[in-house]
């Protein structure tokens, strides 16, 4: 075998986002990364010294920051391909999400793989963090790296899987406070990513048997939580049409030692809203039609429709005439105190309270304009804005709601909803 000893590394991370960012500026504390991005304006903004996901402060950034990939540690982004040719580690995080009818779309991954045969070499290990189905490691991505490479697989290089488990905007539980699931495709080599990953994370590692089971791992962490969330949503609904306090009823219930603390709201981001699609798409390959996660689904899908129709009654009962209706939303990205927007369920609400006539603003402190622009085709604003509205929605919990004076935002007769019972005593109308 080719690789019985561990080498020195030197990482390169393919893809600069929300995952791949804080993991390149960890090992590079250690280690010499390169970062690789496609993406020119995002690899100049780093080497820059900033990150406009804000999961990485300035100050941080730009202690580990290099002009160049030859270097004993620290971090050098890039987009040119041949800055990572020397390196011996290449740990791809690329995003994968869902087309418009969920299915699961691998292009980025395959692309990834793609660039990443153009350089491997004997003896190279590549790592695959980003969210897939079981078993699509071996059996989507090591196929495009034999053929760009025409090296073979588990002789002249290798492969693992190590999830990620990142959670945007969360600055408490940041990437080496959480445990890290490893994986290789030999014992060996699983034992070089598990020391690997275990020399910059602090809560340690957790070594996989296989690939297989780190990418179910992975999948499923999320898909149980999605499923807990909708059935909070669905009590949510039995309670409104009772006229019960949901978030009163969960307060109660959560006295209880063993009580999972869920809250109802929109299901969205990256992972929760996403993950579940690729576990369903390769059960139903093998011919099983899953029943308790598609629901779980559909019933987080639907909420935003939902969430505006409550609104619309709430409205109709206030005597608001909806149509031309001035309504404000508060928070477009898909969680609080985060400028991810990626798969936010908040834009549902603001379609669909569209659909009805209404006039939409919505303001969202944390969301940049221009992407929401991009992948929305929706306007949004940073600044409060003037004027006063028929209904104000809050659908992210953004800290900055708390000191917004929404007496001065609203009319004599106008609704304030809130989805996250994140207001409390200034709510009129709630979940």
């Amino acid at each position: 075998m080719k690789n019985s000893k561990m080498v020195i590394p030197k990482i390169a991370v393919i893809g600069l986002g929300y995952v791949g960012l804080p993991l390149a500026r960890l090992f590079g504390t250690k280690y010499p990364v390169v970062g690789f991005d496609i993406d020119l304006n995002r690899v100049t903004q780093i080497q820059s010294g900033t990150d406009k996901t804000l999961e990485i402060e300035e100050t941080i950034l730009q202690k580990v920051l290099r002009n160049s990939p030859n270097m004993k540690t620290g971090l050098y982004c890039t987009n040119n391909i041949q800055d990572i040719k020397d390196c011996n580690f290449y740990i791809v995080t690329v995003p994968t999400p869902v087309d418009s009818i969920n299915r699961p779309v691998l292009d980025n991954l395959f692309k990834a793989s793609e660039t990443v045969g153009m350089v491997l070499k004997p003896g190279d290990i590549v790592i695959y963090e980003s969210t897939v189905y079981p078993g699509a490691t071996e059996e989507e991505c090591v196929p495009i790296l034999e053929k760009t490479s025409r090296l073979i697989f588990n002789i002249d290089f290798f492969v693992g899987y190590s999830p990620e488990r990142i959670n945007p905007g969360d600055k408490e539980h940041t990437i080496e406070k959480i445990l890290k699931v490893t994986s290789g495709s030999t014992m060996e080599i699983a034992e070089q990513i598990d020391n690997l990953y275990a020399s910059v994370i602090k809560a340690g590692t957790y070594r996989a048997p296989s690939i297989k089971v780190a990418e179910a791992a992975k999948v499923i962490e999320n898909s149980q939580r999605d499923i807990n969330i909708a059935f909070v949503n669905e009590l949510a609904k039995i309670f409104n049409l009772m006229g019960i306090d949901t978030h009163a009823v969960l307060k109660a219930a959560s006295t209880k030692w063993n009580f999972l603390p869920f809250k109802p709201g929109l299901v969205g981001g990256h992972c929760i809203g996403v993950d579940p699609y690729y576990l369903t798409q390769k059960a139903q390959e093998f011919g099983y039609h899953p029943e308790i996660i598609l629901a779980g689904r559909r019933m987080n899908d639907g909420m935003g429709k939902y969430v505006a129709s409550e609104v619309v009654k709430l409205m109709v009962q206030n005597d608001i005439k909806v149509k031309d209706s001035q309504i404000l939303v508060l928070g477009i990205t898909f969680k609080e105190n985060c400028p991810d927007v990626r798969n936010t369920k908040a834009v549902d609400v603001v379609k669909e309270l569209g659909s009805y006539g209404a006039k939409v603003t919505i303001y969202d402190p944390w969301a940049m304009a221009k992407e929401v622009k991009r992948e929305y085709g929706i306007d949004t604003t940073k600044v409060i804005p003037k004027g006063r509205f028929d209904a104000i929605v809050l659908t992210v919990a953004h800290k900055q709601y708390l000191e917004t004076k929404f007496k001065d935002l609203l009319n004599p007769n106008g609704i304030l909803y809130d989805i996250k019972d994140f207001l409390s005593e200034e709510v009129d109308g709630r979940l």
